[in-house]
């Protein structure tokens, strides 16, 4: 057969007789495993099996990546358990004849590698990787409230050993080319200097295969290692997630220290156990979060518009976090503030960032190079973006602007990063009003994927637009909304920070209230989130409510600021902080937990509900999106309004 026979591969043999097997997905930007693609790669397994050639290299025909996993939209079609299974098993048998296939053959992967797409590249003897920005390497299916489903439970445990594989099925980790090859997942790292064809046709002339699993990783699998093994994983697992909301991790470790020793057993587990996970309200709420970061990344790819240069005014914790995040998405970031000494902390905080998150101090270096003091805002006349993030007052901010706006470039974006006063108001002194936007971060600005990218009613569509581009290019998602107090996130949290105020105040222990949220599906408990962000933070957030409530609660709070109780980033605030953990009190199981966490999430939901009704994002789906990403609401709930739909 030749290429163009095949609707989602193209098959070649050059002069050498190497086969070359290239997937590209008709009508998708991005390649996934759907049953068409499989059912097609059945058919041609069985014609290189007949005619077996020198050795066959399996790769991407489209510039996007490998494969970026199965069709998770086709597996969302299934009501009922059975019917996953079947469909696993018949991936689990295609899969077989690629590693049986009886000539050398190679993965040679760029860009996205991930669950069905490396456990493709696992049924190969030899996998390689190119080592570039865009490669990533792991098995992230937990993260949909699912498990690898097509070998990958019993062949990466079988290749680096089930410490490392379970590891890295639980955590769901994303690896780069090099730290894939370190862990055992790849067996060659490609320098981007080389040719991954030519380095792929050599591994094939070289008939070179994985060298197989060392003592220690084969040690790992053995019936007493994996039972002393899966005790640690679940107690360490259970620290981070609750089995009741969260069961694909729980079951992946239950289903190695059952069948790990026995492959077959391991393959049907595997099958069996997808299917009864993917119809779960877990994986249907976790799934519908990947599409709605979909829909927010794709938000962040609109128009043409490409930011250069960042400038920040401002150096406290969030201008001067925000302009260090710029600095290490590649952006030459100039940072502005009244003198020297007031950025000098940010520069700080800079390097500590850059040393934690680039692979090389030379890497460290050139981000510190991008990040560079600016006292007398001389970045200002050359910035593509120019972010404000003084102290909120309305004067100070006005006056800024009404400076700035001459010296900047016609088609700079001005953004603010106010948490609190109105676009409408801050405009006003504008020469041309409809250019400012907000640009509203969270803290810490290096962990919240979200930005709230607020827009008036006159605001220029074009520049909420390249707000939106300019969040996707600094790798966080962009989430419009209208201009109003509060704006959406900080608005539903308002009251469910002051409803467990209350609590506290009337004698209920930060412990249990915290335990309550957690008990609903929270991340994080309130009180432990208000000395998290800084109870000066927290402070600002519940003062946009009114009533007596409102009152008692902004002196309680105000009173811990006065004592220089600031929360975590002081070693105090409700919790006493150590080695950046909150110090909690032993405390007896709640029989009211259920009522009590009711009682918290009410006034947050109502919230949720009074926004939507106000229009304050486009619709419900969007609303969702910025609650999960911008409060780290119960993911597996697949967002509050989403939550509310089926309660009612």
């Amino acid at each position: 057969m030749q290429a163009n026979e095949y609707k989602h591969w193209q098959l070649q043999r050059d002069n050498d007789d190497i086969a070359w097997l290239s997937i590209d997905r008709e009508g998708e930007k991005t390649n996934t495993l759907g049953a068409e693609v499989i059912a097609e790669l059945d058919l041609i397994l069985d014609v290189l099996a007949a005619d077996l050639p020198r050795g066959l290299v399996v790769r991407s025909a489209k510039e996007s990546g490998f494969i970026a996993g199965a069709d998770i939209r086709e597996f969302e079609a299934f009501t009922d358990a059975a019917s996953v299974t079947e469909q696993v098993k018949k991936g689990h048998a295609v899969f077989a004849k690629l590693e049986n296939l009886g000539c050398p053959t190679v993965a040679a992967v760029s860009g996205f590698c991930l669950g069905g797409g490396y456990e493709l590249a696992l049924c190969c003897k030899y996998i390689m990787a190119l080592d570039s920005d865009d490669t990533r390497i792991g098995l992230p299916e937990v993260k949909l409230g699912i498990i690898p489903g097509l070998g990958g439970t019993v062949r990466l445990n079988e290749r680096v050993g089930g410490m490392k594989g379970l590891t890295a099925m639980l955590t769901g980790r994303l690896h780069r080319a090099g730290q894939a090859r370190g862990l055992g997942m790849i067996d060659e790292v490609v320098s981007p200097n080389s040719d991954l064809r030519w380095a792929a046709r050599r591994a094939v002339m070289q008939k070179r295969k994985f060298k197989g699993a060392g003592m220690v990783a084969k040690v790992t699998n053995t019936g007493f290692a994996r039972n002393k093994l899966a005790d640690q994983m679940v107690k360490k697992t259970a620290a981070k997630a609750n089995p009741e909301h969260y069961p694909a991790p729980f079951t992946l470790i239950e289903m190695w220290r059952e069948h790990g020793g026995d492959r077959r057993a391991m393959f049907n587990a595997e099958a069996e156990q997808i299917g009864q996970l993917m119809v779960t309200p877990a994986a249907r709420g976790l799934q519908r979060v990947f599409h709605l970061m979909e829909r927010l990344k794709g938000l962040g790819k609109q128009g043409e518009f490409t930011c250069r240069r960042v400038h920040v005014i401002g150096a406290g914790v969030m201008g001067g976090d925000i302009a260090a995040w710029c600095a290490l998405q590649g952006m030459e970031v100039t940072v502005q503030d009244r003198e020297m000494k007031y950025i000098e902390p940010a520069v700080a905080r800079a390097k500590k960032l850059f040393k934690k998150k680039t692979r090389s101090k030379h890497a460290a270096a050139a981000a510190m190079a991008r990040f560079i003091p600016d006292v007398d805002g001389k970045g200002v006349p050359r910035a593509d973006v120019i972010i404000e993030a003084i102290f909120e007052n309305t004067e100070a901010k006005q006056a800024l602007y009404k400076a700035l706006e001459p010296r900047m470039k016609d088609d700079a974006v001005l953004a603010t990063n106010t948490s609190a006063i109105p676009l409408e108001t801050l405009s006003t002194v504008l020469a041309k009003p409809e250019r400012l936007i907000g640009l509203h971060f969270f803290n810490p600005v290096a962990k919240m994927p979200l930005v709230e990218v607020v827009h008036a009613t006159d605001t220029d569509a074009q520049m909420v637009s390249r707000g939106s581009a300019f969040c996707g290019q600094i790798s966080r998602f962009p989430l419009p909304v209208k201009s109003s107090p509060g704006f959406l996130v900080n608005r539903v949290l308002a009251p469910y920070m002051l409803e467990a105020m209350k609590l506290f105040n009337e004698g209920m222990s930060k412990e249990s209230i915290d335990a309550a949220a957690l008990h609903f599906g929270m991340p994080m408990g309130p009180i432990e989130l208000a000395d998290t962000v800084g109870l000066d933070v927290g402070l600002s957030v519940v003062q946009k409510l009114g009533g007596d409530e409102v009152k008692a609660a902004v002196e309680h709070l105000q009173k811990m600021i006065d004592d220089g109780q600031l929360g975590k980033k002081s070693g105090q605030g409700f919790y006493q902080w150590q080695n950046g953990k909150p110090v909690k009190a032993p405390h007896e199981a709640d029989s009211k937990i259920e009522a009590t966490a009711e009682r918290l999430m009410k006034p947050f939901l109502d919230e949720c509900k009074a926004c939507s009704a106000d229009g304050i994002v486009e619709d419900d789906d969007l609303l969702d999106a910025g609650i999960i990403f911008g409060t780290g609401f119960a993911p597996f709930h697949g967002g509050p309004m989403n939550y509310l739909n089926k309660q009612s």
